[in-house]
């Protein structure tokens, strides 16, 4: 049984790994600037095909980063920023921890213990 810390820490990994992808993290960007937008609007000025932003499309979706929805017959794409502060929270408690534990170093060397 997975407790719950490891699958948080396995939903960050997909949302880390969907946004290692250069293509992929282009198109956030392109989101957030530019709100919902059909695939064919996002693919206007990337260097790959409509297609490939639709498989793009999908990873973020499956990391939980974009949701889709119709409208009449276009479907539109917008950014979950729920899930994007998530991530931002996640890595600031790490950056945290390593605050932390270079505090102590420092004490440490510095011989403050």
């Amino acid at each position: 049984m997975i407790d719950q810390a490891t699958a948080d820490e396995q939903s960050f990994a997909d949302v880390f790994a969907a946004l290692g992808d250069a293509t992929r993290l282009a198109l956030v960007q392109q989101l957030v600037e530019q709100g919902a937008q059909s695939a064919t609007r996002l693919s206007e000025n990337a260097q790959v095909t409509r297609q490939a932003i639709i498989k793009h499309l999908q990873v973020l979706e499956g990391a939980n980063l974009v949701q889709h929805q119709r409208h009449g017959r276009e479907v539109r794409y917008a950014l979950k920023t729920q899930r994007l502060q998530e991530a931002q929270a996640f890595l600031h408690g790490i950056s945290a921890g390593w605050d932390r534990a270079l505090e102590r170093l420092r004490h440490m060397v510095e011989g403050d213990v």
